[in-house]
């Protein structure tokens, strides 16, 4: 997963605090919720370390499940594969949809990446 893409992610997600919890539960840099956490194998969400080696491979799974397609990946991030599956695509949700412009934003402004 491209350096660039992992800290658009967390600018988006926690604005870099390692503390951060949301509304919805998620929780760290990279705002894992705590199922997806346990999935990865995160023991403690508030580990920068673990956090990161998470969210990292939960991207990198999203991205092979979706051959490779950035804003698939990113809509599942945000809204979950299931939703992403269901809708064909990023689901009409103004906070997905929001959410995968902001970050591909981000990412092509730091990366010099056009995808």
């Amino acid at each position: 997963v491209d350096e660039a893409l992992v800290r658009a992610v967390i600018r988006m997600e926690s604005g870099g605090r390692t503390a951060a919890v949301s509304p919805k539960g998620a929780m760290g840099l990279m705002q894992l919720m705590p199922g997806t956490a346990r999935m990865l194998g995160v023991e403690d969400p508030f580990d920068p370390v673990q956090n990161l080696e998470g969210g990292i491979k939960y991207l990198s799974q999203l991205s092979d499940k979706y051959q490779g397609d950035l804003v698939k990946t990113l809509a599942a991030y945000n809204a979950g594969p299931g939703r992403v599956d269901s809708y064909g695509g990023v689901p009409p949700f103004a906070e997905t949809q929001n959410y995968v412009e902001k970050i591909l934003s981000m990412y092509r402004k730091n990366s010099g990446s056009d995808d």
